[in-house]
């Protein structure tokens, strides 16, 4: 049973990428939309368990950490996305089975099997040949530290997810703290980021204020908007002047420019629709957890990651975006490996 759990959560957690890429070409903000996929996961997490009545145990505190390092890798991918070369953070994003399977071994002593380790190999070519780019050079590492990150804590993610299973603490539970913990570090973001903005627009305004000064006010300092004028013109010299380039984006998220055409989302609207793409995350999360419960921890992680798939058919037959053979190949690859690694289980 295990290995369709976790077949089925690479499907979820496939279909949650591809609505993380159709949201991404609208402008919305990103912390908001994620408030929205944790709140969604923690309350039907919560109300269904209402009905279920599965037991709270010592163990559901695994699910802070689950929060705390979900919250820190979707940050840092989101981060390297906006300054990094989307295909070196890409190719992290596939790594995390590799992390898994290291510390699974020194954490629990899960040593795979040769076939096993035969198929967990074959998979991991696969998705490198998938997410690697021919075209990077030492010069276009930009963004690495995030890409980094992003494949660490989504490693740490899934050992604390199979750590939760080991004290035998239930699904529902431990999801609801999850999700509980995820919803208010994004709202914090989003309150920082609030607190970030007005500050900025009031460089921008005594920034403004100095055309209507003499010269000698500007030079002295002893004009209405002296002190203020020189905060602003320092700020500038540090890069972050009303006329940088950032600012002259109609508006951003943290994936980068957005299209100007395309209309502001509401807070409403984000958080409900934050709130529908949240049940594809909550469901992978619900498949992968019992996954945990019953396979071998590296091999659940690879076979979880090959939702990248899902999102490539996606490209191909809705964005009509071309699979290159390179991509084709790493697909043939992967689901060779995990033919292997079922077949040795």
């Amino acid at each position: 049973m295990w290995f369709m759990y976790a077949s089925l959560a690479a499907v979820s957690f496939g279909l949650r990428g591809i609505l993380y890429q159709w949201t991404s070409q609208r402008r919305t903000d990103r912390n908001v939309l994620l408030f929205g996929v944790y709140l969604s996961g923690a309350l039907i997490s919560f109300v269904v368990n209402l009905f279920v009545n599965q037991t709270w145990s010592q163990g559901v505190w695994f699910g802070v950490p689950m929060g705390l390092f979900s919250f820190i890798a979707n940050a840092s991918m989101y981060k390297g996305y906006s300054v990094g070369r989307a295909s070196l953070i890409a190719l992290f994003t596939g790594l995390p089975p590799v992390v898994v399977v290291t510390l699974a071994y020194f954490m629990w002593g899960e040593a795979l099997g040769l076939v096993q380790m035969a198929g967990f190999c074959i998979v991991i070519l696969g998705l490198l040949v998938i997410r690697y780019s021919h075209d990077l050079k030492l010069g276009q590492l930009q963004g690495i530290q995030w890409g980094l990150l992003t494949m660490l804590f989504f490693g740490f993610t899934d050992l604390s997810s199979k750590q939760a299973t080991l004290s035998a603490a239930n699904t529902l539970p431990v999801l609801t703290v999850m999700y509980g913990t995820g919803t208010i570090l994004f709202a914090c973001m989003y309150l920082l980021s609030r607190l970030k903005t007005p500050a900025e627009k009031g460089l921008k305004i005594t920034a403004a204020g100095t055309a209507h000064e003499t010269p000698r006010e500007r030079e002295t300092g002893e004009g209405p908007y002296g002190q203020q004028a020189r905060i602003s013109r320092h700020s500038g010299e540090s890069g972050s002047s009303p006329n940088s380039g950032e600012s002259r984006q109609p508006l951003q998220n943290s994936g980068g420019p957005v299209r100007a055409a395309s209309p502001v989302w509401s807070m409403k609207r984000t958080v409900l629709w934050g709130m529908t793409v949240g049940i594809t995350n909550l469901a992978g999360m619900l498949f992968i957890i019992p996954a945990f419960r019953g396979g071998v921890t590296g091999i659940v992680s690879a076979i979880s990651a090959m939702n990248v798939v899902l999102v490539l058919l996606y490209a191909q037959f809705y964005l009509k975006e071309n699979i290159s053979r390179r991509e084709a190949c790493g697909m043939l690859l992967a689901l060779a490996g995990i033919l292997v690694v079922r077949l040795a289980s």
